[in-house]
């Protein structure tokens, strides 16, 4: 089962003894702050859980699965968790 927005609103919900729309915004906004952080370069981390980070990856040369055919994959920048 995954984790969904829901379950984590219910969550708060219950364990904070909050509204259900309280604890939506709450969530929302934590969303957010995360979002926005990550946006301008800089990793998040929260003590206890882990750290999320941005990482680069260069350019390199793949292949299509689907007909073998050679290819260049672009450069990107990804999301990490440790």
């Amino acid at each position: 089962m995954a984790l969904t927005k829901e379950n984590l609103i219910r969550s708060i919900r219950t364990q904070c003894g909050l509204p259900k729309t309280t604890s939506g915004v709450l969530l929302e906004s934590l969303l957010n702050i995360l979002k926005s952080t990550l946006e301008s370069g800089e990793g998040v981390l929260i003590t206890g859980f882990g750290k999320f980070s941005l990482k680069d990856k260069n350019k390199r040369r793949g292949r299509n699965p689907q007909t073998g055919r050679k290819l260049i994959v672009k450069s990107r920048r990804i999301l990490t968790f440790r």
